[in-house]
């Protein structure tokens, strides 16, 4: 391990330290098979972490954020310290550290620029090696990137905060090194283990129907106005966007994600008010979509984070009910398809890669003989109506682990740790704390 950068700050009467390590690319070994055929994958990447903490020198101890996603970095200090949320309550009692999952953020990005895809340098242009070296950026790798700072850190132990896949990452670090572990808090649900990802998506159809008819019961126009715009997008290869994108009617209803927040209808409804003919609300639409070139890993891996140990092949795909194939207003959440890395320039160098990630047999994450003999203690916010995560594989695995207490809650939506993150995170450490 090299550090690359140490930077100490202050601002708002907080203290800041940034530091950027290298890692290796391969914590497992598998890059030898990779080689073998003539896969030419980095040696190392680098990982940016933002420590933030109420004084200089601060000896309290550290709380890693982890972050949704998959592929998303961690946020910035103002964005998610807001006078209610989380980050006021974690500085309380801990220094927090924004961890920027490799891949992500400051963390040897990958992305794409001009069609081509960068961050990947020296794995050349073959779909087939850029999907092995895809293959490294999924939870298992993000822990030990992760243990490599706590190890830099000089910590012992210290706590975990993950929200959504954040907390399929907690997990994972629970199976792999539980004794590293003080704390563990989810917020967004527990992933379910062993089971094909399509079995998963299934239930989230359901909620996402249930979902789709409360959102027209509250606003009863916008089922029409849905259709329309499904209307407009079905002509020719779609409804253009800035940029040269296009959304046809699958990436349209990919709107239901609004649906998974709190304040999500509200914004939905707003966008639909719009006139479809303008420039506006083509830009707008573009920004409302949730897989695009700004969070490319998003797209790609998104699917695989519920692979433990199976193939994904396009589960969610797999799962649509019937009747969301023959309702176009019927919306999804996460549900990602092979549409929006074929209509998003930005996204199209990762199509045939994604086609090749989908065919991919995953190794398992998790070991359940680990969870149930870890001895960590913490709690998990598990959101009765979450759009993401259903609530019984969040529970049935709550089940393996003996120290961590579940809160069911119908009182937030999959970002409750945004709309009430002071609340939320105080009852976490109150329930984990006994």
């Amino acid at each position: 391990m090299t550090i690359v950068e140490q930077k100490d700050w202050t601002r708002g009467g907080l203290h800041f330290r940034d530091v950027t390590i290298t890692v290796p690319f391969d914590h497992f070994g598998r890059s030898r098979e990779a080689a073998s055929a003539s896969v030419n994958l980095p040696d190392t990447l680098s990982v940016f972490a933002r420590i933030i903490a109420t004084e200089a020198d601060s000896r309290k101890p550290y709380l890693v954020y982890l972050q949704g996603g998959p592929g998303v970095e961690a946020p910035r200090p103002g964005i998610a310290g807001g006078p209610g949320g989380w980050v006021k309550r974690a500085l309380e009692e801990f220094q927090v550290i924004m961890l920027d999952q490799r891949g992500t953020g400051k963390s040897s990005p990958i992305g794409s620029v001009d069609g081509a895809i960068t961050g990947l340098d020296t794995v050349g242009a073959d779909p087939a090696a850029i999907a092995e070296a895809l293959s490294y950026f999924r939870a298992d790798s993000i822990v030990e990137d992760a243990e490599i700072l706590r190890g830099h850190l000089g910590a012992d132990t210290w706590s975990l905060l993950g929200q959504s896949f954040g907390g399929f990452t907690t997990l994972r670090y629970i199976s792999a090194h539980s004794s590293a572990l003080n704390e563990v808090f989810f917020t967004g649900g527990l992933p379910a283990i062993g089971l094909d990802p399509a079995t998963v998506y299934g239930r989230t159809w359901e909620g996402m129907i249930r979902k789709s008819e409360q959102y027209y019961t509250a606003f009863p126009g916008d089922r029409e106005k849905m259709r329309r715009l499904v209307e407009l997008a079905s002509v020719g290869e779609g409804l253009a966007l800035p940029g040269g994108a296009r959304a046809t009617p699958e990436r349209i209803r990919l709107l239901g994600h609004f649906l998974g927040a709190s304040d999500g209808p509200e914004k939905l409804h707003y966008l639909l008010d719009s006139d479809f003919g303008s420039a506006a609300f083509r830009h707008d639409l573009a920004a409302s979509l949730p897989f695009s070139g700004r969070n490319p890993l998003y797209a790609v891996i998104h699917e695989s984070c519920w692979a433990d140990g199976t193939v994904t092949n396009w589960a969610a795909r797999r799962a649509m009910p019937d009747a969301v194939r023959e309702d176009p207003t019927l919306l999804a959440g996460e549900h990602a398809g092979p549409e929006s890395l074929h209509e998003d320039p930005e996204l199209t160098s990762f199509a045939e890669v994604a086609e090749i990630v989908a065919a991919r047999q995953w190794p398992g994450l998790y070991d359940v003989d680990a969870l149930r003999a870890a001895s960590v203690r913490g709690a998990a916010a598990v959101y009765f109506e979450d759009a993401y995560v259903p609530v019984e594989y969040s529970l049935a695995t709550a089940e393996h682990l003996s120290g961590v207490h579940p809160w069911v809650t119908n009182e937030y939506e999959h970002n409750g740790l945004r709309a009430d993150g002071y609340r939320v995170f105080d009852r976490l450490i109150g329930l984990a704390r006994g």
